[in-house]
């Protein structure tokens, strides 16, 4: 005879809450993974939700409408914790409700404020988190809105436009990137380094700086370059704080291109149909599109060699600025196969601001007032180099025209032709190689057809 029929009927009453209490750990005690906390990433063309994870999991994500939601049905799951205290400001989820679906399954639904698509995936464990479940709410809208390119045309009219500096500054979001040895993140320190040197740019005429990201968030590495293309960028700078097991070094660096990156970035082009039509030199550029694999290895490995030049050159004005405010990890511009330099047609440098995992340096960048001379110099170097080889069509280009007409005492261009090298063409113009080097920030002697070489006036 079953036990509970022969009780009084008041004391089953009072224990049916104990069995339910029972049913729920057994429920618990089945269910092989558990949400163990999460994180809501806002962004301007989406917002990732981050689920702390036991392990990997099953799931599936799918939207409903009127209302818009989005579902993650997570197999096997418990929920430790509650998701309706996380921090919702700035994202598109309205609320976040929990169910268990199945026995041993989770439902976990975002009411939206309107409808998203959504990609999902899984990352494995690093140093700082163990495993996640995340999934992108992308906003469509938003996405289209940020696709949209810069003007290039600044006020003071047609043929005067700004040069566009496209700044980059690392990790976000979910990824912290380096930690200094006091907590410090490096995507909070960049951020900030980011957007001062973002304001320095925007103050002077002829220049106008955008960001790649201008909040707690992740951009993909791809995304960053894509997004300096869409600027019409005249220069992309990703910004970072370097790390190294040890404690000991210490010091700023500025790296471009290898050739080695080179290489492998144009067999990816020019294995890609969607890279295919795209322009080579940015506005008015050469098209790939409809030329034969021959030619377009031709166009592309002539931008890429230009690009990397034109990189090792304002990366060399920069880190001589730098030079004058903090101490040089090396003493030249380095070359590595970093994918956010890896632009075809964009002069890209990547600046290590310093050794994160220096205490000391930790502390110099810790502090805003070495920001603002970090800052500095960067800008300095900038404005040195593109005084010296402004892109035509700009202010500055036309203001250098300008004082040439008047007669003024400006340096003269020559533009590298077939047979060219860089001792005949300081020997013609009465200077040394060293000098000509010096002016235009190369850190060679290695010159290409097509480059416009600054010679000083005697």
């Amino acid at each position: 005879m079953n036990t509970l029929t022969t009780l009084p009927w008041m004391t089953a009453w009072r224990l049916i809450p104990a069995l339910l209490l029972l049913l729920t750990w057994a429920a618990d005690a089945a269910a092989g993974n558990a949400i163990q906390g999460a994180r809501i990433w806002p962004a301007p063309d989406h917002t990732r939700v981050v689920f702390e994870m036991q392990g990997d999991v099953q799931h599936n994500v799918f939207a409903l409408g009127s209302p818009a939601r989005m579902v993650i049905d997570i197999s096997n799951t418990s929920l430790q914790g509650d998701l309706a205290r996380l921090d919702l400001t700035g994202s598109p989820i309205q609320r976040i409700r929990s169910a268990r679906r199945n026995g041993n399954d989770l439902r976990v639904v975002l009411d939206l404020n309107s409808e998203m698509k959504a990609r999902s995936f899984q990352l494995k464990p690093n140093e700082q988190y163990g495993h996640r479940l995340v999934v992108d709410l992308i906003d469509e809208r938003g996405a289209a809105k940020a696709a949209s390119p810069t003007p290039t045309v600044s006020a003071a009219g047609v043929g005067k436009r700004d040069i566009v500096v496209v700044i980059d500054p690392g990790h976000g979001g979910e990824d912290p990137g380096a930690i200094g040895p006091g907590g410090t993140f490096e995507k909070d320190i960049v951020l900030s380094l980011s957007k001062k040197l973002a304001d320095l740019i925007n103050s002077k005429p002829g220049y106008a700086a955008k960001l790649t990201r201008t909040g707690d968030y992740y951009i993909g590495l791809r995304e960053r370059t894509r997004l300096a293309r869409q600027h019409n960028a005249d220069l992309f700078i990703s910004v970072h704080a370097d790390a190294f097991r040890t404690p000991k070094p210490r010091g700023a660096s500025v790296f471009a291109l290898s050739q080695r990156g080179a290489t492998s970035e144009t067999a990816r082009w020019l294995a890609s149909t969607e890279n295919s039509a795209d322009l080579i030199g940015g506005v008015g550029g050469v098209s790939l599109n409809g030329k034969d694999d021959t030619l377009a290895g031709v166009l592309l490995d002539l931008s890429m060699t230009a690009s990397i030049n034109a990189s090792v050159g304002v990366g060399s004005h920069v880190l001589r600025q730098l030079g004058g405010i903090t101490r040089l990890h090396k003493p030249g511009v380095e070359q590595a196969a970093f994918v956010v330099l890896k632009s075809p047609d964009i002069p890209s440098i990547l600046v290590e601001a310093g050794f994160i995992s220096n205490p000391r340096e930790e502390r110099m960048l810790k502090s805003g007032q070495h920001r603002d001379k970090l800052a500095r110099a960067v800008f300095s170097g900038i404005q040195s180099y593109f005084e010296a080889t402004p892109p035509p069509g700009t202010l500055l280009a036309w203001n250098k025209q300008q004082g040439s007409t008047a007669g003024g005492r400006q340096a003269s261009q020559y533009q590298i032709r077939r047979g060219d090298t860089l001792s005949a063409v300081a020997r013609r113009n009465r200077i040394t190689v060293n000098e000509l080097m010096r002016y235009n920030g190369l850190n060679d002697d290695r010159v290409v057809i097509g480059q416009t070489l600054r010679i000083p006036a005697s």
